[in-house]
């Protein structure tokens, strides 16, 4: 399950800000996840809990913003919705397209104390 090593990546990356910002306590985080990004959300929330125990984001609440895959078809020169990494164009057929959103994980937010 790679969703607990995200979530081992993601308070990392939450006390080294915390170091660099001053914050002690992180109460609400909002994750943008794309749908490319082959991230299992209920996964996500079950390592969520147990990794943040006994950490500044102790009890913190996660809110998850669902980013839609997005992909670049040269053949029609138009930005189209996708909902799998080798989707076909869905306005001409084409393909390979190239994915320009909804591949990422990110923190958008956080509230801190």
């Amino acid at each position: 399950m790679h969703e607990m090593s995200l979530c081992e990546n993601i308070l990392q990356t939450l006390q080294q800000q915390a170091n660099a910002q001053q914050y002690s306590k992180v109460k609400t985080i909002w994750l943008e996840i794309g749908e490319l990004a082959g991230v299992e959300a209920d996964a996500l929330r079950f390592s969520f809990d147990s990794v943040m125990q006994d950490s500044i984001a102790d009890q913190a609440r996660l809110e998850i913003i669902d980013i839609a895959g997005q992909a670049y078809c040269s053949h029609c020169a138009k930005n189209v919705p996708i909902q799998q990494r080798y989707d076909a164009c869905p306005e001409c057929g084409h393909f390979p397209l190239q994915i320009v959103a909804g591949d990422q994980m990110r923190i958008k937010q956080l509230e801190v104390e």
